[in-house]
């Protein structure tokens, strides 16, 4: 028996030393995460609300029940911060949009991000850092 689990240790090492097993983060295996970011809208930057509504942050809750998200905070490197209420249903989405507008399950209003770069940072209510997502000066949106 001490045979076998040694030689399956050994097989396993060798796997992750070749970098045919890699590790998989916390959120894979089913959570809340930042899935994207659109950080930059379409056209010039006039500070109207439609335009300011073109940037939001989209987080994506991948387990098969809804998770409370109250009290957790979105925030940015110049520490801006946006605080959730309420919960993110099973498979589903919420966007944060930069901008004025009416807070419903699935939208949420507030104004933030740099198009010359910056990092979008959840964390729960006591402080924990669920995920984190950074981007550059190029481009407009990323996948996190």
């Amino acid at each position: 028996m001490k045979l076998r689990h040694a030689a399956s240790a050994a097989a396993v090492a060798a796997a992750t030393a070749a970098g045919l097993l890699t590790a998989t983060p916390a959120h894979a295996a089913g959570g809340v995460s930042i899935y994207r970011v659109s950080y930059n809208s379409p056209g010039s930057d006039t500070g109207s609300n439609t335009s300011l509504n073109g940037e939001w942050v989209q987080l994506y809750n991948s387990s098969s029940s809804a998770i409370s998200i109250q009290g957790w905070k979105l925030r940015d490197v110049t520490g801006y911060t946006y605080t959730f209420s309420g919960k993110i249903g099973a498979k589903s989405y919420v966007k944060v949009h930069t901008g004025k507008g009416s807070n419903t399950a699935g939208y949420r209003s507030w104004y933030v991000w740099n198009n010359t770069g910056d990092t979008a940072y959840l964390r729960k209510s006591t402080g924990t850092l669920v995920d984190s997502c950074k981007w550059g000066s190029t481009g407009s949106s990323k996948y996190c």
